[in-house]
């Protein structure tokens, strides 16, 4: 009986984190458009844009491969597993043992590789600009998140989430720099891995500054709703795991009563809604740079978690 219960929790939570990325990407558009005070579109746009995509018939260029038209499936699910197995309301669900750091940042970057492939595969000049700038851009994004997961893994003792995020919210951790230094770069990486502003702009179609639309422009129908559900997966899991290390506060555990649950869950849903109207707001007060700047950016991510490492090799109560 309790591993069914312990299942239904997981099922749960995997369900819960789907079903809000697009409530996620809604909130942020709106927030900017009242931001520039526009009325924008409703919070469940998102819902029907995606409901409208399943029903369209699919295109497919002659010369695509069947690489093509599995991509869109392997990112979603990869992205889908990734986003599952941070903690969102509870910590220590059945499959919590496998919601590993380095996992999810491997299987943020198996996506990535497939749906590079993807946007060379038809040939079209767009896709292979998208996808070289895609790579750019994890050249330096994944050695600054990986740096900042060994950061969290010295303080934490472990790289398993339950763990860091139980060590977390205990008054032992304190006010650390190399924290603060590792929650920085690891905004930068979420702005940078998200095609938010300044790196990318999700809202243009303009082919000189593109990154990840120019990769999935040849997509259509239920091909192109997978990858943006994917899109809203990756946004809300960056969210969530910042919530998870760095504001740990309200989360049940595995022995806690359904009342914790649903605390916790209150809790998760303020967290995404602080998370969706501060990216907003940041967008809104920030212009885009050019592309050839954006490995400065993420150098500065990447010099940050280097320097809180090497903190935390100085002295552990740093």
């Amino acid at each position: 009986m309790e591993l069914i219960v312990n299942l239904i929790v997981q099922g749960i939570q995997m369900a819960l984190v789907v079903a809000l990325a697009p409530l996620l990407v809604g909130l942020v558009r709106k927030v900017k458009a009242r931001l520039t005070r526009r009325r924008g579109a409703s919070l469940v746009q998102p819902y029907r844009d995606i409901a409208r995509l399943m029903r369209k018939e699919v295109v497919l260029a002659e010369n695509a491969s069947w690489l093509f038209r599995v991509v869109p499936y392997m990112v979603f699910a990869a992205t889908w597993v990734a986003a599952a197995l941070v903690p969102t309301f509870a910590t220590g669900l059945q499959f919590s043992w496998t919601a590993d750091l380095i996992a999810i940042v491997a299987l943020l970057g198996s996506a990535r590789f497939f749906l590079a492939l993807a946007g060379m595969d038809v040939g079209t000049s767009f896709g292979g600009i998208g996808s070289s700038r895609e790579m750019m851009i994890a050249t330096m994004a994944e050695p600054a998140m990986l740096l900042t997961v060994f950061s969290v893994a010295l303080v934490a003792g472990s790289t398993q989430l339950s763990t860091v995020s139980h060590f977390m919210a205990s008054p032992e951790v304190g006010l650390r720099v190399s924290l603060g230094l590792a929650l920085v770069a690891l905004i930068i990486v979420a702005i940078a891995e998200n095609a938010r502003i300044p790196v990318d702009n999700p809202a243009t179609h303009l082919e000189l500054t593109m990154v990840h639309e120019a990769m999935v422009l040849e997509y259509s129908g239920r091909h192109l709703a997978m990858i943006e559900i994917a899109a809203a997966l990756k946004l809300l899991l960056y969210i969530s795991l910042i919530a998870c290390v760095f504001f740990p506060w309200g989360i049940a555990t595995e022995s806690d009563s359904l009342g914790a649950y649903a605390v916790g869950a209150l809790a998760y849903f303020a967290k995404l809604g602080a998370g969706g109207v501060a990216l907003a707001v940041f967008e809104t007060s920030i212009a885009k740079m050019r592309v050839f700047r954006v490995p400065d950016f993420l150098g500065v991510a990447l010099m940050l978690a280097l320097l809180g490492t090497l903190l935390l090799f100085v002295s552990r109560s740093l």
